[in-house]
């Protein structure tokens, strides 16, 4: 566990254990309660003041330095790049920073054994490799979904079911809910004024939070506007796709940098299929980006349920809630795929697509034409062709950038 009252700083420096389970950020069944409070602000890079007899390296090595910040708030954005959520202003450094210890402070969950990179990992693309993720009393209720590129897309609602209305309203959903960390205020756990005293008692919480908002003042909505802008500042661009479209004039041209398969597998991704009147394809493309729009990959706020609808705890039931899904940037090695984790490699989500389509209450109609369930027909080479421009949405960076890693190690 990693406690550090005030009384213990002297014996604070000991090596800290990452445990290891996931969506803090995924989707239980509990909805929790979030603050509102509408005269805190979001935060700024205000006086980095406070107690100064804090020593941070005693927690944090060097990986944090109020006097020379990482850069969250000024990153490079392609120009090509058309939908950012937030403001010109919304994510400071030092906000920011706050929200990174948060994201990976065990000290969050009731027992002080999960953190939201438990559930998150960042060498998953902060998402998470197991099916449902282990939590202080039980496991997730769906899959983590990853969080790269959360802000560049027109979908402000967040988890599978968007039962969250931003991405501040999700970020401590997770941490109330009973199964995931545990501050829920049932049965016998304690509820989320005991975290806030926890931290309050946590030496470096509030010399972090002077630094972020000007006055130690611990809250639940500051929590919120903390990770809300940390998360919002993981963004990849460094992939084959951005390479190439940096330099073409719109989506569709051909990219200089990709093959004649990865070419043809985007141009099935763009373009919308032509289907007979028993919702069988008969040309044009396969129609992914009708749900998943190009160049950010980000999911149409409009769309319905996909045709997925398992339950990871109940094998026979079914759930048609699941219309939301995360951007497709990055979505190699970083399975399994869907709410439920059914599909485990991209392979098979093209042939969930491709013909395993059935008819729910919930299905989005562009997977119905004529009130089908469609049947894309794809050959073999068109998969693979697919399959390819998939793979090139994948960067690099954001899996070892040091700004976004645990800085407890």
């Amino acid at each position: 566990m990693r406690l550090f009252p005030k009384m213990a700083l002297v014996v604070a420096c000991f090596l800290f254990f990452a445990c290891s389970n996931d969506d803090s950020y995924s989707d239980a069944t509990d909805d929790g309660d979030t603050q509102n409070d509408n005269d805190d602000q979001s935060g700024g890079d205000t006086d980095t003041g406070g107690d100064d007899t804090v020593d941070l390296s005693l927690y944090f090595g060097g990986s944090i330095d109020l006097d020379n910040l990482a850069n969250y708030a000024d990153q490079d954005v392609p120009d090509f790049i058309d939908l950012d959520q937030t403001g010109p202003d919304y994510i400071t450094d030092a906000a920011a920073t706050l929200g990174r210890v948060l994201f990976y402070d065990t000290n969050l969950s009731s027992d002080n054994t999960i953190a939201c990179a438990s559930c998150h990992r960042q060498e998953n693309g902060f998402s998470d490799l197991a099916l449902a993720s282990s939590g202080v009393n039980g496991s997730t209720g769906r899959h983590s979904m990853r969080l790269i590129n959360s802000r560049f897309s027109n979908e402000g609602r967040f988890f599978w079911d968007e039962r969250a209305l931003s991405l501040e309203d999700q970020s401590t959903q997770p941490i109330r809910d009973h199964n995931e960390m545990g501050f829920s205020g049932e049965a016998g756990a304690p509820d989320f004024d005991d975290l806030l005293a926890r931290l309050q008692d946590i030496e470096y919480y509030p010399l972090l939070f002077t630094a972020a908002f000007g006055d130690d003042s611990i809250t639940e909505v500051r929590m919120q506007q903390a990770l809300g802008q940390f998360i919002s500042s993981i963004q990849s661009f460094d992939s084959r796709f951005d390479e190439g479209r940096a330099t073409a004039p719109n989506d569709g041209a051909p990219f200089a940098n990709f093959s004649a398969q990865e070419n043809q597998g985007k141009q099935l991704f763009l373009a919308p299929p032509d289907f007979n009147g028993a919702g069988e394809r008969i040309g044009g493309g396969v129609g992914c980006a009708g749900c998943h729009r190009a160049p950010t990959f980000s999911i149409d706020p409009a769309s319905l349920n996909n045709g997925v609808i398992g339950v990871l705890s109940d094998p026979g039931a079914t759930d048609l809630t699941n219309t939301r899904s995360p951007s497709l940037h990055d979505v190699q090695n970083n399975g399994p795929f869907f709410h439920d984790g059914s599909a485990s490699s991209l392979a098979a989500v093209v042939e969930h697509y491709n013909n395993g389509i059935e008819l729910n209450a919930n299905l989005d109609p562009r997977l119905r034409p004529g009130g089908n369930p469609q049947r894309l027909n794809m050959t073999t080479a068109e998969i693979d062709a697919l399959i390819a421009f998939l793979e090139t949405l994948s960067g690099s960076e954001v899996y070892t950038d040091t700004k976004w890693s645990d800085p407890f190690l």
